[in-house]
């Protein structure tokens, strides 16, 4: 089984994405905007939907009724781009690839303009029941939070948690890994809630550019994508997914 249909597998959707987020705010004129994403439309006719979600922001994607689609944003001071449950990485990798490539001369980005880089694996899993439960019962019911739930008529009704860990010795290389309850705090007795949401976890591998040195977005992108999928494999689908989906799963049985 090769490593993606192994993501694919284990949640119910797999998303890959790519930020590049600038000091200076990003082109607003019309011919600018439209020549970009029309290159990229170039190497990518299936994207043909182009909107503008907010005033400030502008997006161009494949038909989102299929469950794998592309789509690359343009904001106030962010570029993004990302497919939904990718064919292959290196799909995903290509795509983001060739936005960098466009972003310095189409957009003028400079590396003096690079506040920081992202590269995130994200899986949305399923879940109509409280969020809130099942991150704590797989994630945290052998910590030091799990004593709370030991009060008469406890039930975790809010839930999130987030934690950011350096990977260089300089903090400019940075991880990120988020799971996301959909279930409100303020209505715990609507068991309705989450039902048409999915529990969200999102692993991202930050790079901010280096006191002295010149920022390569490209170079850096290759080393990001390939620590973060070094990381995924050793230490997040073993210690926070399959715990997460063994939860899932034991919930639906009974």
């Amino acid at each position: 089984m090769s490593m993606l249909n192994n993501y694919n597998s284990l949640c119910d959707d797999f998303y890959l994405d790519m930020y590049l987020n600038t000091k200076l705010e990003l082109p607003t004129q019309r011919d600018t905007i439209l020549a970009f994403f029309e290159r990229l439309q170039k190497q990518f006719p299936s994207m043909s939907r182009f909107y503008q979600p907010q005033n400030s922001e502008y997006c161009l994607e494949e038909d989102r009724s299929f469950s794998q689609y592309r789509w690359i944003s343009l904001e106030v001071d962010r570029i993004g781009s990302g497919i939904a449950n990718p064919p292959s990485f290196q799909d995903a990798y290509d795509q983001d690839k060739l936005v960098l490539e466009l972003v310095p001369y189409m957009l003028g980005v400079s590396h003096l303009d690079v506040g920081s880089l992202d590269v995130v694996f994200a899986m949305d899993f399923d879940y109509a029941g409280s969020h809130d439960e099942i991150i704590t019962e797989a994630l945290f019911s052998s910590s030091a939070f799990s004593c709370l739930l030991e009060l008469p008529y406890s039930r975790c009704v809010g839930f999130s948690p987030t934690m950011v860990v350096t990977l260089s010795e300089d903090k400019c290389t940075q991880a990120r890994i988020s799971i996301e309850s959909k279930t409100g705090v303020y209505e715990p007795s609507d068991e309705r809630q989450g039902e048409d949401e999915a529990i969200s976890l999102a692993f991202t591998v930050r790079q901010y550019p280096r006191t002295g040195e010149r920022f390569d977005s490209l170079q850096s992108f290759e080393h990001q994508h390939r620590l973060a999928e070094e990381i995924m494999a050793e230490k997040i689908i073993p210690h926070i997914v399959h715990p997460l989906t063994e939860a899932i799963a034991q919930r639906r049985s009974t």
